[in-house]
């Protein structure tokens, strides 16, 4: 029943409930598979130490909070990401079929000063007609989620009673504000896209179109500046940070590669 629940709720919601709910990188060579998968299907201790230690020293954050987890969604097909190296680059990588794969680091204790963060990512294709601002088409191959606690009480009644079903069905609150940086299919970079659902969840497009499939792409964006760019306020704490591909509205197949990531405070 549960299960029913959760694939009926908004696909939006649900990605922004689980985002809220570092040192040299390890070289692999080209091309190179390391044999080690992210623990979500009941590995060893050591197996999960190894892969904590690679995930933390590739997606540096600030000191404390959960460590990186994988995210599976009930109803949905997940698919592992993999250490691999591209291009004499340590990466994470994930082979998308109509799947949803969600890799999730929480703090206890809030972020109040988020400053900026660089990021690095690669893709062998985009989603089959994804469209960022439409229901069930929402797709995209790469994704950098950021949740934000805030004043719950400038809402309106419809994002309360999101947030309420998804208290109800996982336990989390939807989070105050999410922002996403996102490769899309068809909107210019640096537009921001109001997800159709919920106005809480913002995305702002870093990439676009498929001239760049291939080839590896480094950002380095100011968090403080989109975030008002994005809502129009200042940023509250930061809760979670996320890496999401996503292929299940348009059930597409593609290759996702995520590089070193840096999330740094003031």
């Amino acid at each position: 029943m549960k299960n029913r629940l959760i694939r009926a709720l908004p696909g939006a919601v649900v990605v922004s409930l689980l985002v809220a709910c570092a040192a040299h990188a390890p070289q692999f060579g080209e091309q190179s598979q390391a044999s080690l998968a992210s623990p979500s299907r009941g590995e060893g201790s050591y197996q999960q130490a190894q892969w904590r230690t690679a995930v933390d020293e590739l997606l540096k954050t600030p000191p404390g909070g959960d460590a990186w987890q994988p995210f599976l969604l009930p109803g949905k097909r997940f698919a592992d990401f993999e250490l691999a190296g591209q291009s004499a680059r340590a990466a994470l990588s994930v082979s998308a079929d109509g799947s949803v794969s969600i890799l999730r680091k929480r703090f206890d204790k809030a972020l109040p000063d988020v400053d900026r963060i660089a990021f690095s990512w690669k893709v062998d294709g985009l989603p089959d007609d994804a469209r960022l601002g439409e229901a069930g088409k929402d797709d995209a191959p790469v994704r950098i989620l950021l949740s934000f606690d805030g004043d719950r009480s400038k809402w309106t009644g419809r994002n309360h009673r999101m947030s309420e079903m998804s208290r109800l069905l996982t336990g989390e609150e939807l989070p105050y504000a999410t922002l996403m940086y996102v490769w899309a299919n068809h909107d210019a970079p640096e537009t921001v896209i109001v997800n159709a659902r919920t106005d809480r969840i913002r995305k702002v497009v870093v990439e676009s179109g498929a001239q760049q499939v291939g080839r590896w792409r480094d950002y380095q964006r100011n968090i403080r500046e989109d975030f008002v760019r994005a809502f129009g306020e200042e940023p509250g704490p930061l809760r979670a940070v996320a890496i999401m591909t996503d292929t299940d509205n348009t059930q597409s197949s593609l290759r996702a590669w995520y590089g070193s990531m840096t999330l740094t405070v003031r």
